[in-house]
């Protein structure tokens, strides 16, 4: 049970031709051979936040296809898909039974009403404002049963101020691990190689704290989730925006994690031509990671590259993506802001346009993450060299869908024949089967206009040079005969 060490691809199930189906044949027509890996974002029925509040994990919502589809596509490659682990669908079958008998109901201790936090239901001011908020001003929603017509309150992370989607699960409760339990079993039946823990660090509810990866809670139920998954050989991934430290706390409790430090810091590094910072990090940044410039969600800030980059720094690659047309998610909570003041979650761009729409530019920040240790993933629009989508955000009103396109089979076509989308497949490639990435990683110290990244083993070796100022890259690499090559990407 291993992951296999090639590039990933990242799509929603309909953003590459409109279904599983076309997903399948449209990598089979145009990127045969490139990927290993798929994580497919969620298919599953749902009732917001494309795809992030499901209904059920036990059918794929027939708008994309059937579980047919899917097994098709694992069949030939490692699939990755999501598990909400902190949350469902306020219109799942649980909680829509939740809300018509409300105490009596059978599912009622999924869900958590404030007695399970606050034994009088009654939160201090205190505890309320220690909470990193994903919604304006608090995390609650009330809910008026339909039998009784009382009105009860239960946690909701995510939403609206005034609604939400997505009602918040107790991870404790027998039920909710009986569901789970359930869920990763069905998930091997299916093929899936691995399990995204979606929102993970939210589970963690408790009085007094942040509420957000409360350690050493967090560990308890990573334990417990991580035994049944071997039990079904499947593998798990923690999602966890957080400050750079803890993806090494849970790397070294022996979990999978994300790079979320590497996406800015690339950007830094190439807006500001200076790489010893990312330099510094990459000498001590851990090795069972996943790595990725862009995804569906935005590119991450802050709490991700606190005290990797300063406020100042964040700010000069925030302003930069400003003036290229991208958006911001920022953090509800004055606690948990920067200095203060500076509020940025994500930069809602995509990577392309984040680098002026420079190929140069672009193939080198993909070069210096195909070299950093870790599996690699590109989300589907960087991986045909995708423009910020406004008109998406003007018609949906949905800040994220900047980055979100759908592509047609023409677009997808015309995409395909990009200068610059031939190189991405050609660096890919070369990721995927030079042998180097299996041996010893070094970051080679360069003046800070240079950075050099070296793989090497008894009969392999590849090194990465980038000239900042002249924005060049080379690839100094052995053959299968062990003569020395080089390649430009």
């Amino acid at each position: 049970m291993a992951v296999q060490n090639k590039v990933q691809l990242i799509t929603y199930p309909d953003s590459l031709g409109g279904n599983l189906s076309e997903l399948y044949s449209f990598l089979d027509e145009y990127f045969e051979g490139v990927f290993f890996g798929i994580h497919i974002l969620p298919p599953f029925p749902s009732t917001g936040d494309r795809g992030f509040a499901p209904s059920t994990y036990f059918e794929i919502d027939p708008v994309f296809g059937d579980w047919s589809d899917m097994q098709k596509i694992a069949q030939k490659y490692d699939v990755i898909l999501d598990v909400m682990i902190n949350h469902i669908s306020r219109h799942s079958k649980q909680f829509l039974n939740f809300q018509k008998y409300g105490r009596t109901s059978k599912y009622a201790d999924m869900f958590i009403t404030l007695e399970k936090i606050w034994p009088d239901r009654n939160p201090p001011k205190a505890d309320l404002e220690k909470i990193f908020l994903r919604r304006p001003e608090h995390c609650f929603e009330d809910v008026k049963i339909e039998t009784t017509g009382q009105m009860e309150r239960v946690w909701a992370t995510f939403g609206k101020r005034d609604w939400t989607e997505q009602i918040d699960l107790d991870v404790k409760a027998e039920i909710t691990r009986k569901f789970i339990m359930d869920i990763l079993a069905f998930m091997h039946q299916k093929g899936i190689k691995m399990l995204r823990l979606d929102a993970i660090a939210f589970v963690t509810k408790k009085a007094g704290t942040n509420c957000f990866f409360v350690e050493p809670d967090i560990y308890d139920f990573l334990d417990w989730i991580h035994a049944v998954a071997d039990q079904h050989q499947i593998l798990l991934l923690p999602e966890v925006h957080a400050h750079y430290t803890l993806q090494k706390r849970l790397s070294e409790h022996g979990n999978w994690v994300y790079n979320f430090v590497l996406p800015s810091l690339i950007l830094h590094t190439i807006i500001n031509k200076e790489s010893e910072t990312l330099q510094a990090y990459l000498k001590t940044c851990p090795k069972n990671q996943f790595t990725m410039l862009d995804c569906h969600d935005g590119i991450p800030v802050h709490p991700d590259i606190e005290d990797v980059l300063s406020v100042s720094d964040a700010s000069r690659v925030v302003e930069h993506c400003l003036i290229n047309g991208a958006n911001v998610s920022k953090i509800y909570s004055p606690q948990h802001r920067r200095e203060g003041s500076f509020d940025v979650h994500q930069i809602n761009c995509t990577y392309y346009s984040a680098l002026d729409e420079n190929d140069d530019a672009y193939i080198i920040a993909r070069a210096i993450q195909f070299f950093t240790p870790g599996i690699p993933q590109v989300y589907y629009v960087g991986l045909l060299a995708g423009k910020n989508d406004r008109e998406a955000v003007e018609e949906s009103g949905e800040m994220r869908a900047i980055n979100r396109h759908n592509y047609s089979w023409q677009e997808i076509e015309n995409a395909s024949r990009n200068q610059v989308v031939k190189r991405l497949v050609e660096l890919i490639n070369f990721r995927n089967t030079h042998p180097a990435f299996n041996c010893d990683f070094q970051v080679i110290k360069t003046d800070q206009n240079l950075l050099a990244l070296l793989w090497e083993g008894e009969e392999a070796r590849a090194m990465l040079t980038v000239d900042l100022l002249r924005m060049k890259a080379k690839i100094e690499y052995s053959d299968l005969e062990g003569i020395d090559r080089l390649y430009t990407p």
